[in-house]
């Protein structure tokens, strides 16, 4: 049969091995597409660098544009915003499916790629811009589509669990914590996007987007990264039998009229150590699923590098290449729920607070106060004196929220640090994973 024609924009870690893996498994990829597949050109920023790769010198080109054009499967994992989103166009516009690994594309204008590639006939997949080589959004694109998803909870960013998981289990500070996995490979030289939570907010709009059949785009995501983390937080977290961890928790609601809505959220947060995310250790990626019908599901493996994004890729290129061969297309975009994202103000949610405070009569009813003042209801509260130079009675206390409103939280807070008899609010963790 006519080969099917793939090329490849990028080659980075992530296009290395799939220019590997198009070369050295040519045949088994050719009995499970029911075609060739034929490498047509490697774009690249600049010619003549030893890549260390069993291919053509000559398939390298720096004229993506032109290579797109002749191409049947065009693979983007350049990464950013342009040009790859004029490249992904352009292929799509002269036949061509695609299938990419850009999240950060994806969660900026996913809705203009999904309705190129459907006007021009074609397939946008993208399994491997999250979580790397986990089988995850194809499940919840085609295996869930006869269910409802409720809620998605997930680790979904290597570096930040490799870096909480080093306070947990070491004592390290962030900043070391951060240099470790600089060193090991597992952060950039500018951790930014990993730390601030950038990243893993992109990825969890569009794993909002398949579940909840719902447009969700970056700006829709609340963000906090993991920079204010301190030793003292995750040494308050083991106190309470918890583990602190990054997390993308997407999940369906209602707001004060009683309409359905989602919200969509990243931020760092107490996971009691029996649940299943509280194990994920290291860089790995996990993500829990829960469906009305199938119950809770649960997705682990490795969330990033090369060789693990390209199995992910390769699994896409051979789905969209036998649609070529075959005919037909993969399932589009499903947006048919429409729903309204939920301000984060309005999300329910728990607090963990730890204060600073004098050691002395009325203390506790005072604090109390403040939290029965905004409607919160108080679970648990511990307090631990603490001894100073100079003498002065003071005291840690710890209070464990039920679930309230994020707005009415965080406006406690606000008033408890204006409390005369509060040092400082030493530390706010939110609470998942536990009952409200």
């Amino acid at each position: 049969m006519e080969p099917v024609k793939v090329a490849l924009l990028g080659c980075g870690v992530v296009g290395t091995e799939v220019a590997r893996l198009l070369t050295t498994q040519s045949g088994e990829l050719a009995s499970r597409v029911g075609a060739p597949l034929e490498l047509v050109g490697i774009a690249v920023r600049r010619l003549g660098r030893d890549r260390d790769l069993p291919v053509d010198p000559s398939l390298f080109t720096t004229d993506a544009e032109e290579l797109v054009t002749r191409a049947d499967v065009v693979v983007e994992v350049i990464g950013g915003i342009e040009p790859a989103r004029s490249l992904v166009l352009r292929a799509f516009a002269h036949g061509a499916s695609v299938v990419t690994a850009n999240k950060a594309l994806l969660a900026a204008d996913g809705p203009t790629l999904y309705e190129a590639a459907a006007e021009n006939g074609v397939d946008l997949y993208y399994e491997a811009s999250v979580a790397g080589a986990i089988p995850l959004l194809r499940p919840l694109k085609e295996s869930l589509a006869g269910d409802r998803v409720t809620r998605v909870l997930g680790i979904v960013n290597g570096t930040t669990n490799y870096v909480l998981d080093q306070m947990d289990t070491t004592g390290m500070g962030f900043a070391e914590a951060v240099e470790q996995a600089q060193a090991l490979g597992y952060a950039e030289a500018d951790p930014t996007a990993d730390v601030e939570g950038f990243d893993a907010a992109a990825k969890a709009a569009i794993l909002a987007s398949l579940a909840f059949h719902t447009r969700v785009s970056l700006d829709d995501v609340h963000r906090e990264g993991i920079t204010e983390v301190s030793a003292a937080d995750v040494r308050a977290a083991q106190l309470q039998g918890c583990v602190v961890k990054l997390l993308a928790i997407c999940e369906r609601g209602v707001d004060a009229a009683g309409d359905e809505t989602v919200s969509v959220r990243v931020h760092p947060a107490m996971l009691p150590r029996a649940h299943q995310l509280a194990g994920v250790r290291g860089a790995f990626n996990a993500v829990y699923v829960e469906a009305e019908s199938a119950g809770q599901l649960m997705f682990y493996g490795p969330g990033a590098g090369g060789q693990p994004t390209a199995s992910a890729v390769m699994g896409d290129v051979v789905a969209v290449a036998r649609h070529k061969v075959v005919g037909g297309r993969g399932p589009g975009e499903s947006a048919y729920a429409q729903l309204a994202v939920q301000p984060m103000a309005e999300t329910v949610t728990r607090y963990h607070v730890r204060l600073d405070v004098a050691d002395k009569p009325g203390v506790l009813a005072q604090v109390a106060g403040v939290f029965a003042q905004h409607g919160v209801s108080i679970e648990a509260v511990q307090q631990r004196q603490v001894t100073t130079g100079d003498g002065a009675g003071r005291a840690v206390l710890v209070v464990v929220t039920h679930s309230a409103t994020d707005a009415a939280l965080a406006a406690t807070v606000e008033e408890l640090e204006d409390l005369e008899i509060v040092d400082s609010v030493a530390g706010v963790l939110r609470v998942e994973g536990g009952d409200a």
